[in-house]
């Protein structure tokens, strides 16, 4: 597979691997991220140590590591060495690298390798403070899926490595400009569709082949029961997770069930609400969950507080594959397309385009020369939803609305924006600026006698540059 997109976090490794100090940098991110390329593709043609944490016994993953250094370093002896533990065989490393230059030493699923031996941050510590530090000898990348692992265990202040990084690398999902570039022959809208479903997730946009629909694609990945992305959600839970039932449950009422409150979930999960605040909290750690608020200028309460699936395939998974699996084997993939995805579909477009004009407008500030700062969200009270939020430090506040189907009358549009304007609190009192966001492109309707408020149409390529 070729390598696209990261060129940032790629530049910023290989100026820490150039620099004649010792480097140590903490990556880490939810899943399927490609952290693990990202740092495949960054030790090509360097010494590298990179060793895979798995959940198994503290010898066999100290064995693997010798072995893995026997080969980085030319000296097979090393494989066949008996060491006693992660604090001699970091010092026999060390002192086997004669140079020149730095060994890049990656410790890859780190939160597994430190369940099996909790020692290991302590002797990285050590090792740090007393010998590599100084030494100009070692890069050291410890990466790790499990947010709040890696956030307590490696940059947290409680961590024995707190305040020793160099530089640190959160990698998140990419945004719509960087996964579009996985399918440059497809419309702006079919790169869409693929994002709504892959969230940005490069293992999961390779799996998208150009040659097919998107309909045909969702058939072959995910409705075929030899599909690659059949039961990716099912793995991916069971690898971090006990008791996958509950999770199942809550993830399924929030996406099919359209729950996102406390007692909503609760109720159609069949959970508790205190043992649900410990199932949605740790769905949160792994990134595959998030809180929201209203975004109103106002400090948000308890009451305001919704939850949302953050991670797209699981959010496709669970409202369209999940609940039907029965069915799906009698239907077959192409007949489940249309009979349980193509119905809803348009829908569920909808809501992804709303998270996707949120995640635009800061780059609709840039180009438009807004250089205040801002927060990007939305508000929800039980007399309006407004899909796009945009609160500015310069006396202005954007208000917007988002339409992925045909618009048939942008006039109503814009009636249906301004309608709403009575219900927004606005407690600045900032000059409201209207934003209308469609999938195809549509000409505004002539300004009313009366238009109080500025406004702008955005269409979906427009959105991104195109001409």
């Amino acid at each position: 597979m070729s390598f696209l997109g990261r060129l940032q976090e790629n530049k910023m490794l290989e100026d820490a691997w150039n620099r004649p100090a010792s480097a140590f940098i903490p990556i880490y991110g939810r899943r399927r991220t490609g952290k693990s390329r990202l740092i495949v593709h960054f030790a090509q043609n360097k010494p590298t140590i990179y060793h895979v944490g798995k959940q198994a016994p503290a010898s066999l993953q100290l064995k693997e590591f010798m072995e893995l250094a026997a080969v980085a370093l030319k000296e097979p002896l090393l494989a066949q060495v008996s060491i006693e533990g992660w604090s001699a065989a970091l010092k026999l490393v060390e002192g086997r690298w004669k140079g020149p230059g730095k060994l890049l030493l990656a410790f890859d699923e780190f939160q597994w390798t430190v369940e099996a031996s909790p020692e290991l941050p302590s002797l990285l510590q050590e090792a740090w403070d007393r010998r590599w530090q100084k030494s100009g000898q070692v890069m050291l990348i410890l990466c790790g899926s499990y947010l709040g692992f890696m956030e307590r265990e490696v940059l947290g202040k409680k961590s024995p490595l707190f305040g020793r990084r160099t530089a640190q690398l959160l990698l998140r999902p990419f945004g719509f400009r960087e996964a579009a570039a996985f399918h440059p022959k497809w419309s702006r809208a079919d790169q869409a569709q693929a994002h709504f479903v892959c969230g940005g997730l490069p293992a999961y946009l390779e799996c998208f082949s150009p040659e097919r629909s998107i309909e045909q694609n969702l058939a072959a990945l995910f409705f075929q029961e030899t599909g690659a992305l059949a039961r990716e959600p099912e793995f991916l839970l069971r690898e971090e997770l006990r008791d996958v039932a509950n999770y199942h449950a809550i993830l399924q009422a929030m996406a099919a069930g359209g729950e996102t409150t406390n007692s909503g979930i609760a109720h159609a999960a069949g959970i508790g609400d205190r043992a649900l605040h410990y199932y949605l909290s740790t769905l949160m750690e792994l990134g595959y969950v998030r809180r929201r608020h209203p975004l109103h200028g106002r400090a948000a309460t308890s009451r305001e507080t919704r939850y949302a699936i953050a991670d797209s395939l699981l959010r496709f998974w669970f409202r369209f594959v999940y609940p039907h699996l029965s069915r799906i084997l009698l239907l077959g993939p192409e007949r489940a397309v249309r009979e349980l995805v193509r119905p809803a579909w348009d829908a569920f477009c909808g809501e992804c385009f709303e998270r996707l004009c949120r995640e635009a407008l800061p780059h609709l500030y840039l180009a438009e020369g807004m250089t205040a700062p801002f927060e990007v969200g939305e508000y929800w009270s039980k007399e309006v939803q407004i899909d796009v939020v945009g609160l500015r430090e310069d006396g202005w506040i954007d208000l917007g609305e988002c339409k992925w189907g045909a618009v048939r009358s942008p006039g109503g549009l814009r009636t249906e924006l301004t309608g709403k304007l009575p219900h927004f609190p606005n407690p600045r009192a900032s000059t409201v600026q209207l934003r209308y966001f469609t999938r195809d492109t549509v000409k505004p309707p002539a300004t009313s006698s009366s238009g109080a408020h500025p406004e702008r149409w955005h269409s979906l390529a427009a959105l991104y540059g195109d001409k």
